[in-house]
């Protein structure tokens, strides 16, 4: 799969019917995240990513990062 845009960070796949990227699953843990953005969110690995967003009050994963909670020194 290829990158949509040179500034996009990671590869992300758009959806079939109207083209716009695809969501972060509700389900995803949150290891998968920490790896993924390299950060340390304080919380077990195994926990889902909607679990995390509902604690911290965010509304997507894209806030959450943006936000910097997690983010390695």
């Amino acid at each position: 799969m290829a990158k949509d845009d040179p500034s996009m960070r990671g590869n992300r796949s758009r959806n079939q019917t109207n083209g716009r990227l695809r969501d972060t699953r509700d389900d995803k843990h949150v290891g998968t995240l920490e790896e993924q953005y390299d950060r340390d969110f304080g919380v077990r690995a195994d926990m889902h990513v909607d679990t995390l967003l509902k604690q911290t009050g965010h509304s997507s994963v894209n806030k959450l990062i943006k936000s910097g909670i997690g983010k390695k020194e």
